[in-house]
């Protein structure tokens, strides 16, 4: 009796540690929730930092016991980082800016990628890899025939210098939305295609009808990457664009407009780094908002797209 006693406390016990499969056992759960709040705290750890400190004082900046609770919270730090911002206004220009690049290559990039994908024709493996070369290819190789050739049509120091090549498939990662879209329309079967054939449909309605339906999760997915990768783009809009249309670009010249706002040697608004970390949460907190409302829809469209290769 307390030999069958024993076993059965320790096959409770083994169940209890590592489960029927071990991946449902109190161990495997310890070691995997563990590995997440580490690498999380890494991703984490920086957001948390500005957060923190962009409330504290000059005192608390400069104060070896201040690490993470403030003595008082300085709510005048953002205050005065909303005026050199210009927000809102600010938010809802780049806000704008950002949807039409990124709506024009999200729908470029999904008319390429099903041509790629579903049509036969001449020298397509060719294009193919060239297509995926221009992501390898850095900004700055392509830069001056770039700026001439927008100055030869006009479209230099304007927005239509970003639009435009968006629209033909050409804007900032194109290569890669291409790819997503490829991918997917890949596992669309040929059968569901040839049967609207036959049922006397056109390229342009399947497309339209059947492609495009399936391919949300895909569109959704490469919106939100074009979105964020548009609006955190500095480099490329100052160059071709030029001027501070949106917030990163506003940023980086945040010290030169605070200092117009608030002359050096105004009493009580010198500039200090929880001011600027202020600065730097305003910019990216419209992206934190975008993915903390849009996440589940992101992990869905991530995993029905493919996009790791399977």
């Amino acid at each position: 009796m307390k030999k069958l006693d024993y076993r059965r406390l320790k096959s409770r016990s083994r169940h209890f540690l590592f489960g029927m499969n071990f991946t449902d056992g109190i161990v495997y759960k310890f070691v995997i929730y563990t590995l997440l709040i580490s690498f999380s705290y890494i991703y984490l750890y920086p957001v948390l930092f500005m957060t923190v400190n962009s409330f504290m004082s000059v005192d608390d900046l400069i104060n070896p016991g201040v690490k993470w609770i403030p003595s008082s919270l300085q709510f005048v730090n953002y205050g005065r980082a909303l005026q050199v911002l210009e927000l809102p206004g600010s938010i809802v220009g780049t806000t704008s800016y950002v949807l039409k690049v990124s709506i024009s290559v999200t729908i470029s990039s999904a008319i390429i990628g099903y041509g790629f994908a579903k049509f036969r024709f001449p020298l397509k493996n060719l294009l193919f890899v060239l297509m995926l070369a221009t992501f390898i290819l850095p900004s700055q190789v392509t830069m001056v025939a770039n700026m001439l050739i927008f100055r030869n049509l006009g479209l230099m120091s304007t927005q239509k210098s970003m639009i435009y090549p968006a629209i033909f498939g050409q804007g900032v990662n194109a290569a890669i939305y291409i790819l997503i879209f490829y991918q997917f329309f890949k596992t669309i079967p040929g059968v569901l295609m040839e049967s609207a054939e036959v049922d006397g449909a056109s390229q342009i309605k399947i497309f339209t009808r059947i492609a495009i339906p399936l391919a949300i999760p895909s569109f959704l997915i490469v919106f939100l990457f074009s979105f964020v990768w548009y609006w955190n783009e500095t480099f490329i809009t100052s160059l071709y664009v030029g001027g501070r249309i949106t917030l990163p670009l506003k940023l980086q010249a945040f010290r030169a407009s605070y200092e117009t706002l608030f002359p050096p040697g105004t009493a009580g608004a010198e500039l200090n780094e929880a001011i600027m970390l202020a600065g730097n949460m305003l910019t990216i907190l419209p992206l934190l908002v975008l993915y903390f409302i849009a996440q589940r829809f992101f992990v869905e469209s991530i995993d029905r797209t493919g996009i790791t290769g399977e």
